[in-house]
């Protein structure tokens, strides 16, 4: 029997917030100029700000949404209200980032106060520009229904890393 080594499954990334989907995009995530890896543990000190993202591609024409979800709050044990949105971008063309796009939901950062939480990093290809109404709460937002209700299809890229609060190390089931 052969195990899955692909993060995005071990950690339940795909399956709490995405299904499975074969990447067809690059995606680079950085932190204070470091390019992180799927799973990277992180402070909230550390992404105050935004984290500069890398959509791959060439065809500038091709857009992308960009969603940036918290899997785990406000606990890993107890996620009623999985999932947060923390960032929506949309009409990112390809070969860019976010900046370049159109923020319908300005970046909030994590503040974890229980456990490790899942920091999750959709992107999407738009079917072509997008109007796309912010949601009203951040809390029980859905990547799913958003792809659903867009025609933006399964993701083509998708990154997480972790978060816990910032004097403790957390713990995954608190």
């Amino acid at each position: 029997m052969q195990r899955d080594t692909n993060p995005l499954v071990l950690s339940r990334v795909i399956g709490d917030v995405i299904d499975p989907f074969t990447p067809t995009t690059d995606l680079r995530v950085y932190i204070d100029g470091r390019i992180l890896c799927n799973g990277y543990r992180l402070r909230p000190s550390q992404i105050v700000s935004r984290p500069r993202v890398e959509i791959g591609g060439q065809d500038f024409r091709t857009l992308h949404t960009l969603v940036l979800v918290d899997a785990d709050s406000p606990s890993p044990g107890n996620p009623y209200n999985r999932e947060y949105l923390h960032w929506l971008v949309i009409d990112i063309p390809g070969g860019m980032g976010p900046d370049f796009g159109n923020e319908v939901v300005e970046y909030e950062a994590p503040q974890p106060s229980l456990g490790i939480h899942r920091l999750v990093m959709v992107v999407f290809r738009q079917p072509r520009r997008q109007m796309l109404i912010a949601p009203e709460w951040r809390n029980n937002f859905n990547t799913r229904q958003l792809s659903q209700v867009y025609n933006l299809g399964e993701p083509v890229a998708a990154f997480f890393y972790n978060c816990h609060r910032e004097n403790g190390t957390g713990g995954r089931r608190a």
